[in-house]
């Protein structure tokens, strides 16, 4: 896999996983703490980017590259108001 695709799929990758925990994010804001639903808010998009991240070949090194992606979409999301 040369740079420039390698650099593509990491960016994809990391703009699906901050865009998920963006909406997510929103949600948990809107449930109550520590509820089943916010558990699951924080939770449900993690398996996505495991899934991502696997299909697309991509090492290990990468995974707090996604995690800063999940934390930072999380927070922003939270933060969101409509």
């Amino acid at each position: 896999m040369d740079f420039t695709s390698k650099s593509a799929i990491i960016i994809s990758i990391f703009s699906i996983t901050f865009m998920l925990n963006l909406y997510f994010g929103y949600l948990r804001n809107k449930s109550s703490k520590f509820s089943i639903k916010w558990f699951l808010y924080i939770h449900m998009p993690v398996p996505v980017v495991i899934i991502a991240r696997i299909l697309s070949n991509l090492d290990s090194l990468y995974i707090p590259l996604f995690i800063f992606a999940a934390v930072t979409g999380q927070i922003l999301g939270g933060k969101l108001e409509f």
